[in-house]
């Protein structure tokens, strides 16, 4: 192994808007806390209204850059103006509320044996809740497939993709343009695997980062079909990447999308608005997944189940 010196740089970025209250300070902490020895941490306000930029000054550590946006430039502006502010070989893009075990860096790097041309290095990932709860973890058995394999192993879900435990290739990610999709809301899983196929991966079996779900990354009435139209273009992405296995991938594809997006719908209070948002998924991904036999088993066979249960 290189001495300490020697190591890749990695980049932890944060971007952040109004977290100061809550989840800024565990996010820095985590980032300042990584038993790796050369990493720089950027933040990126998103113009904040609350003390975000107190919180952060209120770190004294040389490491820290800090940068305030004069106006709100949405959040996945935000994600790339991180990506060009990074010096880094490696760059994680660390959102504000999710979390990172101490030795996340220091595993992937030793895993890629400091290499600094590797696309895509991954660890496994946990779920959590609001308040930090583990909901699932998910290990990364994904170190033997090819790359057609990773993506069918992905709608078996067999394996998960989430930039909490992901160190990407910071020239790489550069070169396919950063973080950009049609809504930006699958813009994360098309930049990793544009540059994975292009420049290869490690996987990381060990969970070593979580992923916060709540209500403000979950489906509405109102996102639905930007949803939609944001995996439908994933699904173009992945079959262009995967050429020798397209059939399958489309196939497979939209069934795996179909559902995910059928589980947003899950999340939307109104029943009229559920059901209007469970016939716009079933248009845009036809018989994938036979829109009448996933409501049974989702919607009237657990109403049925409480009822008989009192």
């Amino acid at each position: 192994m290189n001495s300490d010196r020697a190591r890749p740089l990695v980049t932890i970025a944060i971007p952040t808007y109004n977290r100061a209250d809550r989840f800024l300070r565990p996010a820095i902490d985590a980032a300042l806390q990584q038993t790796y020895p050369n990493i720089e941490v950027i933040i990126s306000d998103n113009c904040s209204t609350d003390d975000t930029e107190t919180v952060v000054r209120s770190y004294k550590d040389s490491r820290i850059r800090y940068f305030r946006q004069e106006r709100n430039i949405g959040a996945n502006n935000n994600f790339n103006f991180c990506l060009e502010q990074a010096s880094g070989d490696y760059f994680l893009l660390f959102l504000d509320d999710d979390q990172i075990d101490a030795d996340l860096v220091e595993c992937c790097m030793d895993a890629a044996n400091d290499r600094t041309d590797v696309g895509v290095i991954r660890t496994g990932t946990r779920t959590i809740d609001e308040d930090g709860k583990v909901i699932k973890e998910v290990p990364n058995r994904a170190a033997d497939l090819s790359f057609c394999e990773l993506l069918l192993a992905w709608f078996r879900s067999e394996t998960t993709f989430y930039l909490c435990s992901t160190l990407i290739n910071t020239q790489g990610l550069r070169e396919v343009g950063g973080f950009h999709s049609r809504h930006n809301l699958f813009q994360d899983v098309g930049a990793e695997l544009k540059v994975a196929a292009r420049y290869g991966r490690v996987d990381v079996e060990a969970v070593k980062a979580g992923f916060r779900l709540h209500d403000a990354n979950m489906g509405s009435a109102a996102r639905i079909q930007a949803w939609c139209e944001d995996s439908l273009e994933l699904l173009d992405i992945l079959c262009e990447l995967c050429p020798e296995r397209r059939e399958s991938i489309r196939k497979e594809g939209l069934r795996f999308l179909c559902r995910m997006n059928y589980s947003f719908v899950r999340s939307i209070p109104s029943p009229l608005h559920r059901m209007r948002s469970y016939l716009q998924v079933a248009r845009n991904f036809g018989e994938a997944e036979p829109l009448m036999g996933y409501l049974y088993r989702k919607e009237v066979r657990p109403f049925l189940r409480a009822l008989k249960n009192g």
